[in-house]
């Protein structure tokens, strides 16, 4: 075997998911582009939907336009519904859908308030628009998407307590365990909901950032709108009738089991020359420790532990600093 072959990018991906025309939902009802609010005039939790960090991961955009479409709202507390990164999604093109990624830097990674303050990149600007929202919701469900063909994967955060709602959501199959970027900090992560357990503001928050597959993958929408039913249903703003009522079709199976891939640390490329070994996909379990996954400028890259997952490999992206895959520890969920 070729350990310089790039299995990864050898081949161009067929982009088979077409860009909804998210027109007549754009303007938003809160005087923030993109952005819908509904408030039911009961108590109960603020519970927001977001999609679009990411201009070319196009699920979730279809996800929420179905929301829209539907006429869902919340039977109590409030549900915002928010297309985050428009300027990306303008520029979206499927023969060239990394290039829409974002505009100037990667809106995920902003959400520390230094950064968003400096207001001094579109995605810092944009941040700052949505920051009011982000801030006010007790609940967040991030949709997004894959550079590479892939299982879906929920990502919890390193805080039990999101950890308890993926294992209540019951789908999908693999729940990632992770602490977050070392380039900046997730939406996900913001404010609230970064604090642990133990902080009383933390208390009722639980965030969920979804991978829902590939970007131009069909099935991503269907696992977009799945978890969009399964999210709300366990935040209690809307009962499983109505639910099932205005959106059916859009609940999957549950997974057959759960897995929680505990993740230990990533593969840093040193340049644009990463190669795995193989025609990695993802979720990858090696027995051995020391077995050789990819090449790092003539350094060999080997598992660091017995059955070591991997998590998103992709050298699509590849250069200087860039996070090529995860190693992770795998167990089952009871």
């Amino acid at each position: 075997m070729n350990p310089t072959a790039n299995h990864s990018a050898a081949e161009p991906l067929v982009f088979e998911l077409p860009a909804p025309d998210i027109s007549a939902w754009r303007a938003g009802n809160t005087g923030t582009e993109g952005v819908w609010h509904f408030d039911s005039g009961q108590p109960g939790r603020h519970v927001m939907i977001s999609a679009l960090v990411h201009g070319n991961e196009l699920c979730g955009a279809w996800a929420i336009q179905g929301l829209l479409e539907a006429g869902v709202r919340p039977e109590s507390g409030s549900l915002t519904l928010a297309f985050c990164n428009l300027a990306a999604f303008d520029r979206f093109d499927a023969a060239s859908h990394d290039a829409s990624r974002f505009t100037d830097e990667d809106l995920n990674r902003q959400w520390l308030d230094e950064r968003i303050d400096a207001a001094d990149t579109a995605e810092r600007r944009r941040a700052g628009a949505l920051r009011p929202f982000v801030a006010r919701a007790d609940w967040l469900l991030d949709i997004h998407s894959m550079h590479e063909p892939s299982a879906p994967l929920l990502l919890t955060g390193i805080q039990p307590r999101n950890l308890a709602l993926a294992r209540a959501m019951r789908s999908p199959e693999h729940v990632v365990v992770d602490a977050g970027h070392k380039d900046g900090v997730r939406m996900r992560d913001y404010g609230r909901f970064g604090l642990p357990d133990t902080e009383g503001q933390a208390a009722d928050t639980r965030s969920l950032l979804v991978e829902c597959g590939f970007h131009g993958d069909p099935a991503s929408r269907a696992v977009a709108q799945d978890q969009c039913v399964r999210f709300l249903e366990q935040s209690g703003v809307i009962s499983p009738a109505a639910l099932a009522a205005q959106l059916p079709g859009w609940r999957l199976p549950d997974a057959p089991r759960q897995w929680a891939l505990e993740v230990t640390g990533p593969v840093v490329a040193t340049s644009s020359a990463f190669r795995f070994v193989a025609p990695y996909t993802g979720l990858e379990v090696f027995e051995k420790a020391g077995t050789v996954i990819g090449d790092n400028d003539g350094v060999p890259v080997t598992t660091p532990y017995d059955d070591c997952v991997l998590v998103m490999p992709s050298v699509r992206q590849a250069r200087a600093g860039v996070t090529v895959v995860r190693f992770a520890r795998r167990k089952a969920l009871s």
